[in-house]
């Protein structure tokens, strides 16, 4: 069954990236997981952080709408909360929990589709929750507050004095609430009538509320039929908020299902193609905690997609002394006075290797803001191409993997891309012999290698490149130099190790429209 398969998280980073920034409407939303029960959201730092999927209960399925509703909850955070306190204390966890509500509510008048999924997690949501006879002192108060404000009800018993006062707070938070979502108050209105339900309760603003409180012990798996009766219980609870949800429906979560498994099967391909022909030697950059909006400059990036749009089609206009159309300023000009839609052959597969060595440690950010916009506009093309990098750790020469041949460029590339760090000097003979295996198995029709430095091994580089060459591949280089002298010295250099092709740049916001060059003439059959 579908519910029996598992996403990477690979896979997961990248939707709900793209979920993330789309639900809270901020482009610089990042997305992170966490093996610590609770999400947290960093205003400042635009920066969501979930538990890992298998932190939550039931099949894959179950926990994949689980994850992604609580992703929904922390964007509405990020979109419409001003202030987020500590669950640490009474305080903190009591606004917070008003302000999940309110967040809530101002998310459903945006994304009216995600009632039956809320219901769903809420669901799970109360048996996660402790049961109120397991918890000590005035927490057991609050956790009440908690779960008959956010439930519709409470489990277990507290004395009757607590329980009254527990309505009471529960009846002060929903008329506050209610006039914050009315007249358009934020957080800092909500928060200084918190001290009122802490008084209600009759609790210390400062008393500790345990971190554990929201999870249930691991393994403590809901049947079928224990799942939907709480589901009608909290349809029931909760029928004021979101009015009349089938439970069997949101059981079954029908158009969630279409969605994970698209993700499935994506990521089924991405498995398959992820390291099977990398070859040894050959690792892949860790991506944890690693932001790769840094290496995004928009600009440059819609920049080359706009003089290479014609590409996307296959066509492109070409000047000619006759031709379709009679091109009045091209005659004007003293030009070619015709115009006509010329196909381009088929685009060539490109494998690309970049550089990471020390040398290029002083301009590493701007580098790769022109190596992934390079990347985007390759993918927007639909172009065939794999990248890889190398660099030194511990005096060792290390390649890493990217991207491979037929992998999609996502936000997980680019994090592999943003993560890796300039190291070392530039042993390219060292480099080839670790890629040969990868290079053969991938087949390429141009092997790119963006360089800045001189190769530690001049005739073993040349000896590689002509084994290379031997094999059908196209072997070219762009050299990276800070001026035009020192540019065209490099590639100089680079053109006698025996490269097909050696051009240079002296600007790194050039590297795009060089490859894209290459390409061109590749795909035109020029040589």
């Amino acid at each position: 069954m579908m519910s029996e398969l598992r996403l990477r998280n690979d896979t997961l980073v990248e939707i709900f990236t793209f979920l993330a920034r789309r639900w809270s409407e901020t482009d610089e939303t990042l997305v992170d997981f966490t093996k610590k029960n609770q999400a947290k959201t960093r205003l400042g730092e635009k920066r969501i952080t979930i538990p890992n999927i298998d932190r939550y209960q039931g099949d894959n399925f179950h926990k994949y709408r689980q994850v992604r509703t609580a992703l929904w909850y922390e964007a509405m955070r990020l979109r419409h909360c001003t202030k987020i306190l500590s669950n640490d204390h009474a305080f903190g966890f009591i606004l917070n929990t008003i302000e999940t509500k309110r967040m809530e509510r101002l998310g459903r008048m945006t994304w009216m589709g995600m009632d039956s999924e809320l219901v769903f997690s809420y669901a799970f949501a109360i048996n996660y929750r402790p049961h109120l006879n397991a918890i000590y002192g005035k927490a057991r108060i609050v956790e009440a507050f908690y779960q008959a404000f956010l439930l519709g009800g409470i489990k277990g018993e507290i004395q009757p004095s607590h329980f009254e006062r527990v309505q009471e707070a529960v009846s002060y938070a929903d008329r506050i609430l209610d006039e914050a979502v009315k007249d358009g108050h934020q957080t800092k209105w909500l928060e200084v009538r918190i001290p009122e339900i802490i008084k209600i309760l009759d609790i210390d603003s400062l008393l500790t509320i345990p971190v554990s409180l929201p999870w249930m012990r691991q393994g403590m798996a809901l049947t079928e039929a224990e799942l939907l009766r709480s589901l009608a219980g909290i349809a029931k609870n909760r029928e004021g908020d979101f009015g009349k949800i089938d439970p069997a429906v949101s059981l079954r979560g029908d158009d969630i299902y279409s969605e994970y498994s698209a993700l499935v099967e994506e990521d089924k391909k991405n498995e398959n193609h992820k390291l099977g022909t990398a070859g040894v030697g050959v690792l892949v950059p860790p991506t944890d905690g690693i932001d790769e909006t840094v290496i995004y400059d928009r600009d440059l990036i819609n920049r080359i997609k706009t003089r290479f749009k014609d590409w996307k089609s296959g066509w492109r206009e070409q000047s000619l002394p006759h031709g379709d159309e009679f091109d009045e300023d091209g005659y004007v000009d003293g030009t070619q006075p015709f115009f006509t839609d010329v196909k381009m052959a088929s685009r060539a597969r490109i494998m690309i290797l970049l550089d990471h060595s020390s040398s290029i440690a002083s301009d590493h950010l701007e580098y790769k803001k022109a190596t992934l916009a390079l990347c985007e506009v390759l993918a927007y093309l639909k172009i065939e191409f794999s990248v890889y990098a190398f660099n030194t750790q511990n005096k060792a020469v290390i390649c890493w993997m990217i991207k491979p041949a037929r992998a999609r460029w996502n936000n997980s590339t680019a994090k592999r891309l943003a993560g890796i760090a300039a190291n070392g000097a530039t042993p390219l003979a060292e480099v080839y012999d670790k890629m040969s295996p990868t290079i053969q198995a991938g087949k390429p029709e141009i092997f790119l290698t963006l360089t800045d430095g001189e190769p530690s091994d001049p005739d073993a580089v040349r000896s590689m490149v002509k084994s290379l060459k031997m094999t059908g591949i196209r072997m070219v280089a762009l050299g990276l130099g800070p001026d035009i002298v020192r540019s065209t010295t490099i590639a100089r250099n680079l053109g006698r190790l025996g490269y097909e092709k050696a051009i240079s740049v002296s600007r790194l916001h050039d590297i795009p429209n060089k490859v894209m060059s290459i390409l061109e003439h590749a795909s035109s059959g020029t040589r």
